[in-house]
């Protein structure tokens, strides 16, 4: 089995990351300094993806069975055109986060021959289980953001940490807001969205999020945008 480091929320270093899996440079990873007004307008547009970074807490893990419990209780199901894939590896979510939110986008976003482009290749008509035992078998994409991390750290050392943190990606999908959590077995539908105002409604929701931790800092959002 796969190791695998747990990521940073460092729109540097995802960028590099996404590039050596082969995805178009046209697109890059940025920060959202706020939620609110004026900080969002500053984040270019289109946005494809929102990805946020949270602290795991028993708070979470409250929320997340009950929603769980909720929806099979209506006898949800996935939507059959959303990428959606479940953890398997602990310190992986980072890379789902990456993988949501290029997988539900191929659409806007050009990829090159190489790794991601064989993971979906392999990925098609696989539910959310097999795509995430598949991606905890892709050696190969984990050790790309080893060698990331591994060239960006000041002594050129492994960091090895047990990560307390978890990330999930917000995208727009036929007229609906989707969380992608792989700690879920499904993705969340947040309600109506546009592609213009996917950032705006996912910023709505990472605030719930926030309110469910007051006594926590540990939150960063960043963006998937074009590059110039």
């Amino acid at each position: 089995m796969a190791s695998a480091l747990p990521m940073e929320s460092n729109p540097e270093i995802m960028n590099k990351y996404l590039a050596k899996l082969g995805v178009s440079n046209k697109w890059r990873m940025v920060d959202v300094i706020g939620l609110e007004g004026d900080a969002l307008t500053w984040v270019p547009r289109p946005v494809l993806a929102v990805v946020l970074l949270f602290p795991l807490s028993d708070a979470y893990e409250q929320h997340r069975r009950q929603q769980e419990n909720e929806l099979l209780k209506q006898g949800s199901k996935a939507p059959k055109d959303v990428f959606h894939l479940k953890q398997v590896l602990s310190n992986i979510c980072g890379t789902i986060a990456l993988v949501h939110s290029v997988a539900n986008n191929t659409h806007n976003i050009e990829i090159g021959d190489g790794l991601l482009k064989k993971y979906l290749k392999d990925a098609e008509g696989l539910d959310a289980a097999a795509k995430g035992a598949l991606l905890e078998n892709s050696t190969a994409i984990l050790e790309a953001y080893k060698d990331v991390a591994f060239n960006e750290s000041p002594d050129g050392e492994e960091v090895n940490e047990t990560p307390n943190n978890h990330f999930v990606t917000f995208i727009h999908k036929d007229g609906s807001l989707y969380e992608l959590d792989g700690r879920k077995s499904f993705p969340i539908n947040h309600g109506q969205t546009t592609p213009e105002n996917l950032l705006e409604d996912a910023a709505k929701v990472c605030r719930q999020f926030i309110d469910r931790e007051p006594d926590n800092i540990g939150f960063n959002i960043v963006a998937l945008v074009p590059a110039d």
